[in-house]
C-alpha cells in the first residue's frame, strides 16, 4: 500500500512540473499598464461656501480628461433626478478652483462631477452636497448714516423685502415700495450707544442682514456733553462716579496728566468724525475703572507715559474695568497700559481699536509688573509699527495676586503688522508669568513680526488656533519655549497698501475663514 501511495506521488509530482512549463510558455508580454475602457472618476471633491451664497469647487485631477461637467440640484438627498438648477460644461483641470454663483440662501444643493475625454467614455459621476449660508444683500452700515436714533440702512435697488427687524427691542419697519426701489430705507425708534442687528426680511425668509451701533444720545440729561477746547483735566478730575461725557468732534489739548478718581465714561459723540486729545495721560486713582470709546488719543505731546497708568496702589480693593473700543491710540512713548503698583483690576479690554507708532521706549506695549489684572480680552483691533525692541503682552509675577487670582488672556482676530521688528529676536509676544493663568490665541495675523512667543517656561497657553504667520518665523519656532505647534498658515494676506494703513486682505483662504481684525475682510 505505502508502495502504491508514493507511485502515485511521484507520477503526479511530474504532471505538474509538465503542466507548468507548458502554461508558461503560453503566458502574455508582462502587463506595464492598466488599459480601461472608461474615464476615471473625479475623487476628492470640496465644496466650499463663498460669500454665503456662492460655492467654490475642487478636486483631484483625472487622467486623459480633456473637460469636465459640473451639475447642481436644489435638494439635499444626492438625488440627481429632473432639471439641474445648474450646470457648467467643459471646465478644464487649470480652472480649479471654480467659483459658481447665483445659489439660493439657506439651501443645500446636491452636486455631483464627471470626467469627460475625447477618445475614451466619459467618467462615472462623484457626488457631494453643499449648504449655502443666510443671503446677504444689505450693504455695510455707513457711519455717516447712523445717529443715536435713527439709522439709514441699504441694499440692493429693487430687491424685493417686506419688513426690517431690528434686535434688540423687536423693532419692525414695513418696507415701502419706494423704499424697494431705492434699495434702502431709514429706521427710527432706537437708543443711543446701542448695539443693534437689522434683519431685511422677504415674508419668511431672510435677505441679509447687518450690525451696527447707534451715537450717544446728545440729548439724554445724564450726559455731559463737551465742546472742543474745554479743559478736560478740570471736568475729568471733578467729576462724580458714573459720569457720562459726549466729546464733540474737535482738538482738545491737555498737558499732560489727568487723574481720574472715580469710574467715568468718556465717549466721542459720533463714530464717523472722533475727537483728538493730544497729550493726554489717563491716571487711575481710588480704585477707578474707566470707559473711553469713539476717540483719538494722541501721545505725541505727552510727557512721555504711558496712554492709561495705574497711578495709586489700593490695598484690599479692586480696580474697575478698564475698556477701551473703536478708539486710534498713536504716537505715545512707553506703552498703551502701566501696571507698576501693586492694583488688581477687574479686566483690561481693548476691542476695535486701531494702535500705530507705539515705541515702547522705556516700557512695555502692555506692561503690568506689580499690578495684575483678573482679565484681559485683545479683540478685533489693528497694531502696526509699534513694540520695535521690547514686550508685548507684559504680565509679570505680581507676588501680591497672582497666588489667589487667575488671569485668562484672550487675544483673537487682531492684525499685527510691523511689531517687535528691529533686532529683537530674544522679545516677546507673550511675556506672562503670572502664577495662574491661561492664554488663547485665536484667528490672527501676524505679519514682519521679528519676535518669538516666549521663552519663559511660566507661560501657559491654553490654545492657539487658525493663527496666520507671514514673516513671523519665531512665532512658529520650537527651540523657543512658546511657540505655535497648532493649525497655523504662512499666506501673505495680500494687504492692500499697509505703508498708507489699508490692511484689507485680498488672500481668499484668509477672507473665508475670517482671520485677522474684521475690519480688513471684504
Amino acid at each position: 500500500m505505502n508502495k502504491l501511495i508514493k507511485r502515485f506521488f511521484y507520477i503526479a509530482s511530474i504532471l505538474a512540473v509538465t503542466f507548468t512549463a507548458g502554461c508558461t510558455d503560453d503566458l502574455p508580454e508582462e502587463i506595464t499598464q492598466l488599459q480601461v475602457d472608461r474615464l476615471f472618476s473625479p475623487t476628492d471633491i470640496e465644496a466650499m461656501i463663498i460669500e454665503r451664497t456662492s460655492i467654490r469647487l475642487s478636486w483631484k485631477a483625472v487622467s486623459k480628461v480633456e473637460s469636465y461637467i459640473v451639475e447642481f440640484f436644489e435638494n439635499a438627498d444626492l438625488n440627481f433626478e429632473g432639471q439641474a438648477f445648474k450646470t457648467i460644461s467643459n471646465v478644464t483641470y487649470d480652472q480649479l478652483p471654480i467659483l459658481v454663483t447665483g445659489f439660493v440662501g439657506e439651501t443645500t444643493y446636491s452636486i455631483r462631477v464627471k470626467a469627460v475625454g475625447e477618445e475614451i467614455s466619459e467618467s462615472k459621476w462623484t457626488s457631494t452636497t453643499a449648504t449655502t449660508g443666510t443671503e446677504q444683500i444689505m450693504q455695510k452700515v455707513v457711519l455717516q448714516d447712523i445717529a443715536a436714533t435713527t439709522a439709514k440702512l441699504k441694499w440692493v435697488p429693487n430687491e424685493v423685502a417686506t419688513t426690517i427687524v431690528l434686535n434688540p427691542g423687536n423693532i419692525v419697519h414695513t418696507v415701502t415700495a419706494a423704499e424697494i426701489a431705492a434699495g434702502e430705507a431709514t429706521v427710527t425708534g432706537l437708543s443711543g450707544l446701542t448695539k443693534y442687528t437689522a434683519t431685511l426680511m422677504y415674508g419668511e425668509k431672510v435677505r441679509g442682514s447687518q450690525s451696527f451701533e447707534t451715537n450717544i444720545d446728545l440729548t439724554d440729561p445724564a450726559v455731559t456733553v463737551v465742546e472742543p477746547g474745554s479743559d478736560l483735566i478740570a471736568l475729568f478730575e471733578a467729576a462724580t462716579a458714573g459720569q457720562r461725557f459726549a466729546l464733540k468732534p474737535g482738538a482738545y489739548e491737555v498737558a499732560f496728566s489727568i487723574n481720574i478718581t472715580v469710574t467715568i465714561d468718556i465717549v466721542g459723540a459720533y463714530a464717523y468724525d472722533k475727537p483728538v486729545i493730544n497729550g493726554a495721560v489717563l491716571r487711575l486713582n481710588a480704585a477707578a475703572g474707566l470707559w473711553m470709546k469713539n476717540l483719538i488719543l494722541d501721545g505725541v505731546t505727552s510727557d512721555g507715559n504711558q496712554t492709561v497708568v495705574y497711578n495709586q496702589a489700593i490695598a484690599d480693593q479692586t480696580y474697575g474695568a478698564l475698556l477701551i473700543e473703536d478708539c486710534v491710540i498713536r504716537n505715545y512713548t512707553k506703552g498703551i497700559v502701566y501696571g507698576s503698583n501693586a492694583v488688581l483690576v477687574e479686566s483690561v479690554t481693548y476691542r476695535g481699536n486701531i494702535i500705530h507708532d507705539v515705541i515702547c521706549d522705556g516700557g512695555d506695549f502692555i506692561d503690568f509688573r506689580s499690578g495684575m489684572p483678573k482679565k484681559v480680552d485683545f479683540i478685533n483691533n489693528t497694531v502696526y509699527n509699534c513694540a520695535a525692541n521690547r514686550d508685548f503682552f507684559r504680565l509679570d509675577n505680581a507676588t501680591s495676586f497672582s497666588a489667589d487670582n487667575n488671569c485668562v488672556v484672550t487675544i483673537e482676530n487682531n492684525t499685527f503688522y510691523k511689531i517687535i521688528n528691529t533686532e529683537a529676536t530674544t522679545r516677546r509676544f507673550l511675556y506672562i508669568r503670572l502664577a495662574n493663568h491661561q492664554i488663547y490665541v485665536n484667528k490672527n495675523i501676524f505679519v514682519d513680526v521679528l519676535g518669538n512667543y516666549s521663552n519663559q517656561s511660566a507661560t501657559t497657553v491654553g490654545g492657539m488656533s487658525s493663527n496666520n504667520y507671514f514673516n513671523a518665523p519665531n512665532l512658529i519656532d520650537a527651540t523657543f519655549t512658546v511657540y505655535d505647534a497648532g493649525s497655523y498658515t504662512t499666506l501673505d494676506p495680500g494687504f492692500v497698501n499697509p505703508n498708507n494703513a489699508d490692511f484689507t486682505v485680498t488672500s481668499q483662504e484668509l477672507t473665508i475663514y475670517g482671520i485677522g481684525d474684521p475690519r480688513w475682510i471684504p
